[in-house]
């Protein structure tokens, strides 16, 4: 792959990051309910508020980051520690993204179902950059991909599995951290895990071939 290429190639990773930062906003100030690999650090920002829903994403990405190298040992690829500065990037950007969201005016139960659907279709726009950028991945696909290897099981599945576990392990903090409440895991969180892949697969229908031939040229 040429240099050029290349560049323009992590230029769009590093985009995409800002995007699903954006679409995280969009569903945390909504206040429904965010993605499930966002809720984790969703229910700890709400419980302690010293470190925002960003800097709690940036420290489990570690923690997946750990995980790939402990799970893939000598086959974890060196390349793939530049998770660590795009996680860095992607909690940073999430924090900028929250406050700006802030300013928007809500009144309603609508209106909140609304942003979190908006936040959703933003999120998946994200993903679908970043997959078609194809240069690293970040660290929540990362850990999954790790799995599915060594456990010799299709990507899609473990994803699920993987999904499920983030959303049963936020519900579990919050009942420990909430006397026995739930928060930061709503309908919200529900609608994402079902309209995000589905809104990943329009969207790569129409923006996959026309990026690559200009990533090419």
């Amino acid at each position: 792959m040429r240099k050029k290429e290349l560049f323009k190639r992590y230029a769009l990773f590093v985009f995409s990051l800002y995007v699903c930062a954006l679409g995280v906003a969009f569903t945390k100030v909504g206040s429904l309910g965010v993605s499930a690999i966002s809720s984790i650090p969703n229910v700890l920002s709400l419980r302690f508020e010293a470190l925002t829903i960003g800097n709690w994403t940036f420290l489990l990405n570690c923690v997946f980051i750990l995980g790939q190298i402990l799970i893939l040992g000598k086959e974890f690829e060196w390349i793939q520690l530049l998770q660590l500065p795009m996680s860095f990037l992607f909690g940073w950007f999430t924090d900028i993204s929250v406050w700006m969201v802030s300013f928007i005016p809500i009144s309603g139960y609508i209106m909140r179902l609304a942003m979190v659907v908006i936040g959703v279709c933003i999120l998946a726009l994200g993903v679908t950059l970043g997959v078609i950028a194809n240069v690293i991945l970040n660290a929540g696909e990362g850990i999954v991909k790790a799995i599915a290897i060594k456990t010799k099981k299709e990507f899609g599945n473990i994803k699920v599995f993987f999904d499920v576990s983030c959303i049963a392990t936020a519900v579990i903090l919050s009942l420990i951290l909430f006397n026995g409440q739930i928060q930061g895991v709503r309908e919200g969180t529900l609608i994402a895990a079902f309209l995000n892949g589905n809104m990943v697969k329009v969207y790569s229908r129409f923006l996959k071939e026309p990026l690559n031939k200009a990533l090419s040229k």
